[in-house]
């Protein structure tokens, strides 16, 4: 797939490049940013090399991975989004932001313009995030896209060759008033326990 370019309000959305490998290792060496993702920690220069001349086109070309970098209309990077498919139908979101461009609401707008992306343009009918357990900021950027908790996963995630418990959430179309390829019956509201507790056995 050829990559996509995606604008918002006050974001550029587009792959990145060469071009970019400074501002993706200058952004990583934040001690935040690796303590809460998967990125290599030390990250060195040829990790980004390798991320922006290698994995990003790569997942592109094959399909498997559609990654954004959220730049300012001037050029500056401050953040990075990524989409993973898991199916045709299905992919988890991950991102990133650069310590400098926090608390002004750029990932948040980039992590809904890509989900609409993806539900839209790729059919995709589940977007699934997940985070460290502990990860506040992740899960407030998540909470205000709108996914909807769905409780922790044991030993769900590998950081720093450690397993860890992970919160997973997700959004679908309809969250964001979109239709999904195919139609969802969700689970029926689980009726309210009497005071007295559960009943015999």
């Amino acid at each position: 797939m050829e990559p996509v370019t995606i604008t918002t309000a006050r974001l550029l959305l587009r792959t990145v490049g060469p071009r970019d490998t400074d501002a993706v290792y200058a952004a990583a060496q934040d001690t935040d940013i690796l303590r809460w993702t998967t990125l290599p920690s030390p990250y060195l220069p040829e990790h980004a090399r390798g991320f922006t001349e290698e994995l990003v086109p790569d997942g592109w070309a094959n399909g498997s991975m559609f990654t954004f970098g959220l730049f300012l209309p001037q050029g500056e990077l401050t953040g990075m989004v990524g989409l993973t498919m898991h199916s045709l139908s299905s992919a988890e979101i991950g991102y990133w932001a650069a310590k400098e461009h926090r608390g002004r609401g750029y990932v948040t707008e980039g992590v809904l313009a890509v989900t609409r992306w993806a539900f839209v343009d790729l059919a995709v009918d589940r977007v699934e995030w997940r985070a460290e357990v502990g990860n506040a900021p992740s899960r407030a950027v998540a909470e205000r896209a709108g996914f909807h908790l769905e409780g922790v996963l044991r030993s769900g995630l590998v950081h720093q060759g450690v397993r860890r418990d992970c919160w997973v959430g997700s959004l679908l179309p309809s969250d964001l008033e979109l239709p999904s390829t195919a139609p969802y019956l969700p689970s029926p509201p689980r009726p309210a326990q009497s005071p007295a507790g559960p009943g015999p056995e």
